[in-house]
């Protein structure tokens, strides 16, 4: 086993402490990659303060990861040391299923193995990101192109395949207006790719603070939904709204914006149930779905696309001492636009 420095969370209202932690060695297929940076994602508090289930404390959270392979097993092919990586929401699959057949393992019918919060095939707990080092097998590893810092490519590898994936699959492009519901970690990547997909985009967020940011990102309109009057101006507008909000919201007056056949899906994951009129559906045709980030093959595809396309999230820095702090001013909406943890500092 290799013990590797980590930063652990005991339970619901406790702070992060400093920890170590085990890793197994490497089997045939798995390579190890040195952490660099790893991002603060929504679903991390909500994890660590127990939101969403029962959670087996202690808990090192992290499912976005950058960092560098310092080590392969004996029959690893796709990649070799020195290697610029990503891993992001999950670490394993069957890989036989119907869904990890066609490179959807997120939705592997046995059920993913995620990065943190889940157990491995070996039986073990599995430990995220907010660690020195990380045991991955090779094939839920991406390649981080060199165009993209690894600082910033750590959002990409949840913020950024959670908004191109439902993008990319409701063919976001010419002609398609879309609008982004909410405009903090994941808004503003759905954003810039949308954007860069050459669909028309609209912000709607509650107030018109960053506004200017929202046209620097891309956007073509921008609304306050704090304000009644553009539920009423846009109604019937949208092709595709992408919902990223981590709370609870009036689902059916976001219903009311989408055109013929137009489809409003949620990525934002609240821990409250969303009641949804089924009448805001029927009457034009309207559909509400969801969707949890994308497959390997999808998730590289990504990052080639933010390669191609310049686009990378907006990011602040923080050393390891200060994730409570960034966990307080996520859930105050006090960032601009995503943590990433300077894992040296560990």
């Amino acid at each position: 086993m290799i013990n590797v420095k980590a930063r652990a969370v005991d339970g619901p209202d406790k702070s992060f402490r400093k920890a170590e932690i085990q890793r197994r060695d490497l089997d045939s297929h798995d390579i190890l990659i040195e952490i660099k940076f790893a991002g603060i994602c929504h679903s991390d508090i909500h994890t660590a303060h127990g939101e969403w289930g029962p959670v087996n404390y202690p808990l090192v959270p992290g499912h976005e990861i950058a960092g560098i392979v310092t080590d392969v097993g004996a029959n690893v092919t796709k990649y070799k040391v020195g290697d610029r990586v990503g891993v992001g929401c999950m670490v394993d699959s069957c890989g036989e299923c119907e869904n990890c057949s066609k490179g959807e393992e997120q939705y592997c019918l046995k059920g993913n193995v995620p990065t943190y919060a889940g157990v491995d095939k070996y039986g073990e707990p599995t430990q995220g990101g907010y660690s020195t080092h990380i045991v991955v097998v090779e094939d839920f590893a991406v390649k981080i192109p060199d165009s993209i810092p690894l600082d910033a490519a750590a959002p990409l590898l949840c913020a950024g395949i959670t908004t191109y994936s439902p993008l990319n699959h409701w063919g976001a492009g010419p002609g398609k207006k879309v609008a982004v519901v909410g405009m903090g970690g994941l808004g503003h990547m759905a954003v810039k790719i949308a954007h860069a997909m050459s669909a028309e985009v609209t912000v709607l967020s509650q107030t018109l603070n960053k506004k200017d940011d929202g046209f620097e990102f891309g956007a073509d309109h921008y609304y306050a939904t704090s304000d009644p009057e553009t539920f009423e101006k846009l109604a019937g507008t949208f092709d595709l709204i992408i919902n990223t909000v981590s709370a609870k919201i009036d689902i059916n007056a976001y219903f009311s914006l989408l055109t013929l056949d137009g489809t409003l899906v949620n990525v934002g994951a609240p821990a409250e149930p969303l009641p949804v009129n089924v009448f805001s559906l029927i009457g034009h045709r309207r559909s509400f779905a969801g969707s949890m980030i994308g497959g390997i093959r999808e998730t590289q595809e990504m990052l080639n696309f933010c390669a191609e396309h310049n686009i990378a999230p907006k990011i602040e820095v923080i050393s390891a001492d200060q994730i409570d702090e960034a966990y307080r001013r996520v859930l105050s909406s006090d960032v601009k636009y995503r943590f990433v943890i300077d894992t040296s500092t560990i």
